[in-house]
């Protein structure tokens, strides 16, 4: 699948599912921007782009606590490409595991920030952007602890779940398009926040980010048919 002359923005790139995602796409031929908080992070998966003959930019942005620069951001795009193809919301916070009456309400904010409000901003400032491209794509991800009960992990459940239902909404509100929106369930992988989640488990015995990145690729190419409102779940049926 060739995302030749595709620009494309992953959140999270510094590292687990949005480093793999950006070197895929890169892979495909995209022009991919890296958006996260960690700067040496990101310069690390934009040297893995590089070294293997792709293209890449860093964008610096702590989706926490520099809400504000996102304008900043889409204004950059524009001015450069005039376009953005797709956009690829990968960042997450897993926040403390705990039962929920013990939450502390700014641990359950932060999470909601990066999880939902930060996906929230990112996609409606980068939205005139998408409508310029000719087959413009947003891919949400989400997960299985956002459509069952994840004890201890309440708030993580409760943001994906609400940022499953937003990517719903967004599609229902505009059936036709022109920007597709798409949710990407990717199953149990081995990562950082995984093992934050389950410390005791055997990340030997998980798939890697890379094996899932296919269907991210399919859906950024833009000629991927239907997909709008949909959920993708890797592993499933």
């Amino acid at each position: 699948m060739s995302l030749e002359n595709r620009i494309i923005l992953v959140t999270g790139a510094g590292s687990g599912l949005g480093r793999a995602v950006a070197c895929a796409c890169a892979t495909a031929g995209a022009r991919v921007f890296l958006l996260g908080s960690r700067s040496k992070a990101l310069k690390a998966t934009d040297d893995l782009i590089r070294s293997a003959g792709g293209e890449a930019g860093i964008v610096p942005l702590n989706l926490e606590s520099e809400l504000q620069r996102v304008p900043e951001v889409a204004k950059a795009l524009f001015e450069r490409f005039g376009r953005l193809d797709a956009l690829v919301n990968a960042a997450a916070l897993v926040g403390p595991r705990t039962p929920l009456d013990l939450h502390c309400p700014a641990d359950w904010e932060s999470v909601f920030r990066v999880n939902v409000a930060a996906p929230f901003f990112l996609t409606r400032e980068m939205m005139p952007l998408l409508k310029r491209s000719d087959s413009g794509v947003v891919i949400q991800v989400v997960c299985r602890e956002g459509m069952e009960a994840a004890p201890f992990r309440g708030a993580y459940g409760a943001s994906k779940a609400a940022l499953w239902q937003m990517t719903r909404t967004w599609a229902a509100e505009s059936p036709q398009g022109p920007v597709r929106m798409s949710a990407v369930d990717p199953g149990p992988m081995a990562t950082a926040l995984r093992a934050k989640v389950f410390p005791g488990e055997d990340p030997a015995t998980l798939p890697t980010p890379e094996s899932v990145t296919g269907i991210f690729v399919q859906l950024a190419s833009g000629s991927f048919k239907g997909g709008h409102g949909e959920l993708f779940q890797v592993g499933k049926d």
